[in-house]
């Protein structure tokens, strides 16, 4: 089918409905973590992997898978990447061991990061320079939306039926992304310039790209310690009953939502002066949580103005990654958009690390403090970088 004439709107469109299916399989074993703990009998940091191995094999998939398919057509890749997406949870939906799921999860990662390092360039490049970081906030409003509609109800799912019934759902989603890449997306996307290893170091080579991907991993990262463990603190710590859980994640993800807008529209101009912002309005939200950890309504205040910041930052930093790609490895922007997908991760696993760690050690009211600790790095790395770019237009 031939849609050349499909406006720029039809194909960021698409891209979200993809990202909504990803962004769904991303969050939902947070979701159901605790029936998947009782399923395969294992701690709640070994269940926790299901996050971190998640976020490790979209940071692998997203520059290894990159580099080796630019010569592909990116609406071929883009079907083929749901594929795989259907194909992964497909695997975790049948698991018979808890490695298996693992495996399924891992497989779903690869899919993920692929898909988020091309959707983020197809959707910089369809509008117009000063439309940038909102066209990829459309994009990741699909991650969004999962947030607010996908995660609650395949977990809501997971609760009534079982956690595999989750998983099909997600297969389902899936099946419609792929559908919505196939009609929405156009045929003739221009293709990638290949990237090879000597990508890489021209990209490492550059201080100012390693900075910003030390600052992506650092600020998205940093709501992980709290937000991995989320369902457990809610029911747990501020005792919230299971149903009630399904509603606040609904409520959490519209937050995010809003956040996700508010941050691509904040972005368009001088995202780094924006980004600095947003570190310090989730600093103090992650402070928040602390105070209100073991209290009912304040603390679910506090998780909901986490949530509002929680992805505040994503267009920011993709934006501008892909600005100083452009300026100074304009061959390699793919592979530096796909860089810092993989820091987005690095950030999960992170997170979602030291997370787990203070989990299994009965310290989870040290978790905001692990949070704002990887913020206060990454403000610094700001202000550093701040002044570098600073020093130079002098």
């Amino acid at each position: 089918m031939q849609n050349k004439k499909l406006s720029p709107a039809w194909t960021l469109a698409a891209l979200a409905i993809s990202a909504f299916a990803i962004g769904s399989a991303e969050f939902i074993s947070v979701g159901i973590m605790p029936l998947i703990i009782k399923s395969f009998n294992v701690t709640i940091a070994q269940a926790g992997l299901t996050v971190s191995l998640y976020a490790m094999g979209v940071m692998l998939g997203a520059p290894i898978l990159t580099s080796l398919t630019t010569r592909f057509n990116r609406k071929t890749l883009l079907i083929a990447i749901m594929i795989s997406f259907i194909l992964g949870n497909t695997i975790a939906a049948l698991a018979p061991t808890f490695v298996m799921l693992l495996i399924g999860r891992i497989i779903s990662a690869l899919a993920h990061g692929l898909f988020m390092t091309i959707a983020s360039v197809v959707a910089a490049d369809v509008v117009a320079p000063n439309k940038r970081a909102s066209a990829i906030s459309v994009m990741f409003t699909g991650l969004t939306v999962a947030t607010v509609t996908g995660v609650p109800l395949g977990t809501y799912i997971g609760q009534i039926l079982n956690w595999r019934s989750s998983f099909i759902f997600l297969i389902l989603l899936g099946l419609i992304g792929m559908i919505g890449s196939l009609i929405l997306v156009p045929n003739n996307l221009p293709k990638a310039q290949p990237s090879n290893a000597r990508g890489f170091l021209r990209i490492l080579n550059q201080p100012k790209l390693l900075l910003i991907i030390l600052i992506t991993a650092l600020g998205y990262g940093a709501t992980y310690p709290v937000y991995t463990y989320i369902s457990s603190i809610l029911k747990n710590q501020m005792g919230w009953s299971d149903g009630a859980i399904v509603i606040i994640l609904v409520v959490y993800g519209l937050a995010v939502a809003i956040g996700n807008t508010l941050g691509g529209r904040l972005a368009n101009v001088k995202p780094l002066n924006a980004l600095l912002k947003m570190f310090i309005g989730l600093g103090a939200a992650l402070f928040l949580v602390w105070i209100s950890l073991n209290t009912h309504y304040f603390g679910l205040i506090a998780v909901l103005l986490m949530g509002l910041f929680a992805f505040m930052n994503v267009p920011g930093l993709q934006l501008y990654m892909l600005q100083l790609a452009e300026e100074l490895t304009p061959s390699e922007v793919n592979l530096a958009s796909s860089l810092n997908i993989s820091a987005f991760n690095i950030g999960i696993i992170i997170g979602s690390t030291v997370g787990g760690f203070a989990a299994s050690n009965d310290m989870i009211a040290m978790t905001p403090w692990m949070g704002i600790a990887m913020l206060v790095i990454g403000i610094l790395l700001i202000f550093y970088l701040m002044r570098s770019v600073a020093a130079e237009k002098q």
